[in-house]
């Protein structure tokens, strides 16, 4: 195989995956003008077009349908005849791939990932953010981390950490301006600011006392779709926000923040770090797993965790 081979199809079959040379150059860390060169390359020395493109999209030609069917399942194979001989190390080595929430990801970056790293110098990590749950097989991350709730059934589940709790906060500018809310019906006659699914649709802030719960569609001129810019509002003064407590615990114990309305804040489920199940889980992925139970337990009221192999 030439020499530059496996690098040709894994950049083949990941712009086949992504549609897109933006988002498979991220995923293969290089960037957009190399991705393009070496399928470029790829094509010239193969005599053939693999992919149409236009100015908006990308997509399969039929000889690159041909092409990427036969290629993908013997890269697969590839992988995971070298990750077999990898597990044999005595010290994991190589990339480990996850896949995370932003607000997830802030809160094991420093205790969880960069221990791994200490550890296991032979190692890297490459910790992708983003908003969406996507599917980590298809993407080819090794694991993903989000709250227990939304792990898919057909994962292999690690809770770590406890519950989250929220908060909804003012600035002490704003609560000198504006009586602080006794109870979530009060929102109505305050400026919050409001949050965006990834999907596009709106948060609506959700509250529990005792039986009592309630969803509530709050009032607002400003709609964000990312904490660091809703932590960035509220210091500003712009209004109320909906946040987890994690995330801006020390702008509370700063003063920077107050909290309101706090007995009717609710809990959300704690961490997961989850993987596809298989009977042999990559040397690399087993490390970072033991690092997690070290150093960030589940809570009692966790579910078990589970393993296969």
């Amino acid at each position: 195989m030439h020499k530059s081979g496996m690098v040709e199809l894994d950049a083949v079959v990941a712009l086949s995956r992504r549609g897109s040379f933006r988002a498979a150059a991220v995923e293969l860390g290089m960037s957009p003008t190399a991705l393009t060169r070496v399928v470029n390359s790829l094509e010239a020395r193969l005599g053939v077009r693999l992919f149409n493109r236009t100015t908006r999209s990308v997509s399969l030609s039929e000889a690159g349908e041909q092409f990427v069917a036969r290629v993908a399942p013997a890269l697969s194979e590839i992988r995971s005849a070298m990750e077999g001989v990898n597990n044999l190390r005595d010290k994991p080595a190589g990339t480990l791939r996850i896949n995370s929430s932003v607000g997830a990801a802030r809160q094991f970056l420093v205790s969880v990932v960069l221990e791994y790293l200490r550890r296991y110098p032979d190692m890297a990590v490459d910790l992708v953010t983003e908003g969406r749950l996507v599917d980590i097989t298809a993407e080819r991350f090794d694991a993903g981390i989000r709250t227990r709730d939304v792990v898919p059934a057909d994962m292999i589940a690690v809770p770590f950490g406890t519950d989250q709790r929220f908060v909804v906060v003012g600035s002490p500018a704003y609560f000198a301006a504006n009586p602080p809310p006794r109870t979530p019906g009060d929102l109505v006659g305050h400026r919050c600011i409001r949050a965006r699914w990834p999907n596009g649709g709106l948060y609506r802030w959700e509250f529990a006392q005792r039986s009592e719960t309630l969803s509530v569609d709050v009032p607002g001129v400003l709609t964000l779709d990312e904490p660091t810019l809703t932590r960035e509002a509220v210091l500003a003064g712009a209004g109320l926000a909906y946040m987890r407590e994690a995330w801006i615990a020390q702008d509370l114990a700063a003063g920077r923040l107050v909290r309101v309305l706090n007995e009717w804040m609710p809990s959300s489920p704690s961490l997961c770090l989850y993987y596809q199940g298989r009977r042999n889980v990559p040397a690399s992925l087993r490390a970072f797993i033991e690092v997690i139970r070290e150093i960030e337990p589940p809570a009692r009221d966790g579910i078990a965790p589970t393993d296969e192999g």
